[in-house]
């Protein structure tokens, strides 16, 4: 009898493949899935495709997803054959045709910044969901927070490299040295990044100050960094006090993307020492730091009003397999309630999995992106009804 049962439940999984491309972002290191993840899915029931070399900037080899259970599949074919594709950035002009209705895109996808995807993807009349903006019951946004962590750490090791004299910087060491004045670090944000930021910072020494608008956010900080970090109330006086007397200001909040106005204003960089040096984590174009462009890592700096800005839009692709890892492991619950359930029923079960639906069948669904580009909202459970 239980044999039997057994296959009466096997016939009723429906198998779904997963194809995870090799990405073609400048620069982009990361992969989607690791070797692990593939071989939990595959022992689940499903196909995982891989495009040979996807994981190669990762250090993880085609042999080893071979072993993991995955097939290597050339990038046309992947495509092609998927109902579901895992990525870690958004979707380039070159992937465009090759999506299909229907199908299935799990991405970091940042639609309010890229207007040409999001309207292809409309167009195509994909079921895009954001990974940056699946979130939690206490608030968070989980499979942002690991990618976070990394861009603050990376943000001030960034600033490490580039106020060297060698690269161009004023050659100040950032970290507490006998005899010469310990370098200060403000950094806007008590969030994921802004912690990760603090964190090395504060262990170099500095004097590190960190500003936000929530007494909470402050108080937890301070809970978890050492006596040489204080912490302010963000509000225009500090904000002027940290830009005048700061080496580096750290940016790690995101801009609403419906206001027209910044934290730091051109006219503020004239504040600032002309040795100083802004990183923007967010890399939100004219968001909080209004000079603030996006780069890449090939060509990651640039100057306005005499600063020195590093904006890279993908700081955690420097530390590929740290963040392939950790991006792999926290999606991989919402990769197998979709494949185990389906996206429609994974979606109407779970909420917080909603929450990162941007595109289904042609309609909008991400309230953020449809302010910003001015296109129709239509609310997620709304689209799925008017999808039966």
């Amino acid at each position: 009898m239980l044999a039997g049962r057994l296959i009466k439940i096997r016939e009723r999984i429906v198998v779904m493949i997963i194809g995870v491309p090799k990405e073609i972002k400048k620069n982009e290191h990361r992969v989607a899935i690791t070797p692990s993840s593939a071989e939990t899915i595959t022992r689940h029931g499903h196909k995982v495709l891989v495009e040979p070399g996807a994981g190669n900037g990762s250090g993880f080899t085609d042999d080893q997803y071979v072993e993991s259970g995955a097939e290597l599949t050339v990038r046309d074919l992947l495509y092609n054959k998927c109902d579901m594709l895992v990525k870690v950035k958004e979707i380039e002009e070159a992937e465009y045709p090759l999506l299909r209705e229907g199908q299935i895109v799990f991405a970091y996808l940042h639609s309010n910044a890229h207007r040409d995807m999001t309207e292809a993807l409309l167009a195509k009349g994909v079921i895009g969901i954001a990974c940056e903006d699946i979130d939690d019951a206490g608030g968070s946004f989980p499979l942002l927070a690991p990618a976070s962590i990394l861009a603050g750490k990376g943000a001030f090791l960034a600033a490490l490299h580039y106020t060297q004299s060698i690269y161009g910087g004023p050659g100040v060491l950032l970290s507490r040295v006998a005899g010469v004045p310990t370098p200060r670090i403000a950094i806007i944000g008590c969030g994921w990044s802004g912690m990760g930021a603090a964190e090395l910072a504060a262990s170099f020494g500095n004097r590190v100050t960190m500003l936000d608008v929530s007494k909470a956010a402050l108080e937890r900080a301070k809970n978890q960094l050492p006596p040489n970090a204080e912490f302010l109330f963000s509000n225009r006086s500090n904000l002027v006090d940290c830009l005048r007397d700061c080496d580096v200001l750290i940016n790690c909040i995101l801009w609403d993307k419906t206001r027209k106005d910044h934290l730091v204003n051109r006219e503020d960089l004239r504040l600032m020492k002309p040795s100083a040096m802004i990183v923007d984590v967010a890399c939100d174009e004219g968001g909080a730091i209004e000079t603030c462009r996006s780069t890449s890592h090939g060509d990651p700096v640039y100057r306005e009003e005499g600063i020195l800005h590093y904006c890279v839009d993908n700081i955690p692709s420097a530390f590929s397999k740290t963040a392939s890892v950790t991006f792999s492991a926290e999606c991989l619950p919402f990769i197998l309630a979709i494949a185990n359930k389906g996206v429609k029923t994974a979606l109407l079960e779970d909420s917080h999995l909603r929450r990162g639906l941007s595109f289904y069948y042609g309609s909008l669904t991400l309230l953020e992106t449809a302010e910003k580009l001015a296109i129709k909202y239509v609310d997620a459970l709304e689209a799925i009804r008017m999808s039966e």
